[in-house]
């Protein structure tokens, strides 16, 4: 039992949270290690208010915790917390000064993007650290990037240890990737042939992955296969770049130039469509590329779009094959649809009505 008077003076965060809550089971390991790296300093305290309702679950998920909670049995505290602080999600994290008074009810988006670096957790130190991150991005270089306290350099598939400043100079590729995702294995595959062809026209180019993965092992077997480099797995630099470049969908490659500044935010679709024609990234590269898109439209013929090497037709519910130029002239639809998706289902019915109706007045029409 430890009594409320030991918390006056301090910085308290009260941390609503529960056992069988998914979100909080992720971030509750990320408020352990901000908190053992802060309480050395003697000026800051948890207090972990659950929302369990069961004294089992809520004993087994406390005992992971390395600081303070409301009892179980004071549901009343416990109540009148949830109402006082207005608490609609979990996990949920006030920081209460050391006056008593709010600092702030955003802990948990704060400590997800800065982790210790916000200590002490006031809304004046979060606006340094994002005035920080505004100087970063217009004096932006390779080792702003990629360096940090710990660490300035990336590893190999071998566990070699490269220099930062190795890759100073270069084109770079930062690869943000879960080794386990199906798109992120397919635009591997891919990235690795484009990879290998630049490297043997001895172009300067690189690729650092930034791995999300959660699973080690499979982050292993997967990356021991890789020609590139890799910051090291669940180093703090990867969240942290993913926030910096705003990072919305997986797999995704922002490109770096050799002056250390942002090329292009995602070249994957790129990459998959141009491979090595897409290199170097630059903005006349893409303008090249838009008007070889262009001249493609222009040039666009029905075979152009439905004929495959020899797949030159198309078939009937019969099976009984067609040749595409036997579509030449008519007014086409091209339906994208699976089996499986429900909004296809609901929607063919719809489509077969209309198609029947407009066929009955157009002949020419498919």
């Amino acid at each position: 039992m430890v009594k409320f008077d030991c918390l006056k003076g301090k910085k308290v965060g009260l941390y609503f949270s529960a056992s069988w809550c998914g979100p909080c089971q992720q971030f509750t390991p990320n408020l352990v290690e901000v908190y053992n790296e802060v309480s050395s300093k003697g000026d800051f305290e948890i207090v972990f208010v659950s929302a369990d309702e069961d004294e089992e679950a809520f004993k087994g998920y406390f005992s992971k915790m390395p600081w303070l909670a409301i009892p179980f049995s004071d549901s009343g505290t416990r109540d009148h917390l949830d109402e006082l602080f207005k608490v609609m999600g979990i996990p949920y994290l006030v920081i209460i000064d050391e006056s008593g008074k709010v600092s702030t009810n955003e802990g948990v988006e704060i400590i997800r993007e800065y982790g210790v670096d916000a200590y002490p957790f006031s809304s004046e130190r979060v606006k340094e650290l994002k005035d920080q991150e505004e100087a970063a991005r217009r004096e932006q270089s390779l080792k702003s990037i990629l360096v940090s306290r710990e660490r300035d350099f990336v590893i190999s598939a071998d566990g070699k240890e490269v220099p930062v400043s190795e890759l100073e100079g270069k084109t770079v590729g930062l690869y943000f990737s879960v080794s386990s995702y199906k798109k992120c294995l397919t635009f591997t595959s891919k990235l690795i042939e484009v990879y290998e062809q630049l490297k043997s026209k001895g172009e300067k180019f690189e690729v650092v992955m930034i791995p999300l993965d959660d699973d080690e092992e499979s982050f292993k077997q997967a990356f021991e296969k890789m020609p590139w480099f890799s910051l090291p797995l669940k180093d703090k630099s990867c969240v942290k770049l993913a926030r910096y470049f705003e990072l919305s969908s997986l797999p995704s490659m922002v490109v770096i130039g050799p002056d250390g500044k942002t090329l292009r935010a995602d070249v994957v679709e790129t990459v998959e469509e141009h491979g090595t024609l897409a290199y170097p990234f630059t903005p006349e590269k893409f303008a090249e590329l838009e008007e070889i898109e262009k001249a493609k439209r222009e040039a666009q013929t029905l075979e152009s779009i439905l004929v495959s090497k020899d797949l030159d037709f198309v078939i009937g519910k019969d099976g009984l094959k067609v040749p595409v130029s036997d579509l030449v002239g008519k007014t086409i639809l091209i339906y994208f649809s699976a089996h499986w998706c429900p909004p296809c289902r609901a929607f063919l019915p719809k489509l077969v009505e209309v198609y029947q109706q407009i066929k009955a007045k157009d002949g020419a029409f498919k």
